[in-house]
């Protein structure tokens, strides 16, 4: 929907307005410092933000060049990629080489995975070790959905519909490699993929066993530094578009309607062996390696476009530290996943791709404020499907991110500051990453919200 940007100022300056592509109504009112009563929220470092935002993707193995590859990452503003010793060889076509070459020159950091169905762990923990050398680490992970793809590890079968021991046995082994090397002990460990699935209570819901739990694996057995989970939003659930679909796949509770945290480490979703209670998964180290939209049935290019760029906010707001969504590129070498990816087979970039552009060139930071502050503001009224995010670049300036989740119509809300700001630039990341209007002196920005995020950045 495009709307011509409406303003009434009194003590405030507009300095200029654009068409906004968007439905907006924005209000400044230049209000004496203190008549609003504003809570503190604290600003988290904008660059955290950057670096949750990761993908899975095709290598040249499955036929994707890498320079398309690179070409890729780079247009998205990609931080993190999700790699692995699956489809690796020394004599190509995916070589180690590839993984260094896109960490030098897209800067994304790599996760180092098993993969699906293999269980070298001293291969992955060697490899692994050229990666940090490099700097281009980012963390291990564990198996690709065993229940999928089991595993033969010391002659024992696990996974599937057999026992879950010798994943248990194989996790616990990978994570005492990885700690007990010099090199690569300050790395994280992430958990294998849907323990929701254990056919027998081997512990893999846990990070840690504690002393408590009843399962076949002793007590302080560790598996992992951070619960991995694959919580696609469309799940058989939840299979049609809705309000707060990315928020709703992020909760860490019971409510959520989709296989996520509660289902692989509070109770498992198989057979009911019990994890972490709820409250403790709240603060439970948690990562993403799979997420993502389907273009099918109900969801057009554009409702995949809102979610994946809302997708991204959502998790990091509750709790989840890296995201991974599948896919960069729809893949084109296997049936019924044509149409996850950012780009399409022919490496056009769909709205998605467009989209997390524009937020990741918006929010663009490669420093850190190593003092971050807290910003007094409101939002009001609230509304269940209007989510705000608040950063601090690291040259000082807050930006406020504001999402909507309504499948239909808007929302109007008011954001107001405790103290006047100097200078707000508005930006849409459906519209571009330049500002669609700027202003100074306010204390009072009036917008209507609907299905995607906008950004203020703040000035004082």
């Amino acid at each position: 929907m495009t709307g011509m940007l409406k303003t009434i100022a009194r003590t405030a300056t507009q300095v200029q307005t654009f068409k906004l592509a968007m439905s907006a109504l924005v209000i400044l009112c230049g209000l004496a410092p203190g008549t609003v009563q504003a809570e503190g929220v604290q600003a988290r470092a904008t660059s955290d933000f950057l670096d949750s935002i990761g993908v899975v993707s095709t290598f040249e193995d499955r036929g994707q060049p890498y320079e398309k590859t690179l070409a890729m990452l780079r247009y998205g503003g990609f931080r993190w990629l999700r790699g692995g010793i699956e489809g690796l060889s020394d004599s190509g076509p995916l070589r180690i080489e590839s993984f260094l070459r896109l960490h030098e020159e897209a800067g994304v950091k790599i996760s180092w995975g098993l993969g699906s169905g293999i269980s070298d762990v001293e291969r992955l923990v060697a490899t692994g070790r050229i990666l940090a050398r490099a700097g281009a680490l980012l963390a291990f992970e564990g198996n690709n959905e065993p229940n999928n793809w089991p595993v033969t590890y010391k002659g024992e079968k696990g996974g599937g519909r057999s026992s879950w021991l010798p994943l248990a046995k194989l996790h616990a082994d990978l994570y005492r490699m990885v700690k007990s090397d010099p090199e690569l002990a300050a790395y994280p460990v992430w958990s294998l993929s849907e323990p929701g699935a254990q056919t027998d209570n081997a512990g893999l819901q846990f990070l840690t066993i504690p002393e408590e739990a009843n399962t076949l694996m002793q007590a302080g057995t560790r598996f992992a530094d951070y619960a991995n989970v694959h919580n696609y939003l469309y799940h058989p659930n939840v299979p049609d578009p809705a309000d707060n679909k990315t928020w709703d796949a992020a909760d860490p509770s019971s409510a959520t309607s989709v296989d996520g945290l509660y289902g692989n480490f509070g109770r498992t979703w198989a057979n009911r062996f019990e994890g972490y209670s709820e409250e403790d998964l709240v603060d439970l180290p948690r990562v993403t390696t799979e997420t993502g939209v389907a273009i099918k049935g109900n969801v057009d290019e554009a409702l995949q476009g809102v979610n994946l760029v809302n997708l991204y906010l959502s998790q990091f707001v509750r709790g989840y530290r890296h995201t991974a969504v599948y896919i960069l590129r729809d893949r084109t070498d296997e049936e019924g996943v044509q149409t996850y990816g950012f780009f399409d087979p022919q490496y056009k970039p769909r709205l998605g791709a467009h989209y997390l552009h524009n937020l990741t060139r918006i929010l663009a930071d490669d420093g850190r404020s190593e003092a971050l502050e807290r910003l007094d503001y409101t939002i009001t009224p609230k509304f269940e499907t209007v989510h705000d995010l608040l950063l601090q670049h690291s040259d000082g300036t807050f930006q406020l991110v504001i999402w909507g989740e309504s499948l239909v119509g808007t929302n109007k809300l008011k954001v107001s500051l405790d103290k006047m700001a100097k200078r707000l630039d508005l930006y849409d990341a459906t519209v571009g990453s330049t500002a669609v209007s700027t202003f100074e002196s306010l204390t009072e920005i009036e917008i209507e919200i609907s299905d995607h995020p906008v950004v203020l950045k703040i000035v004082y």
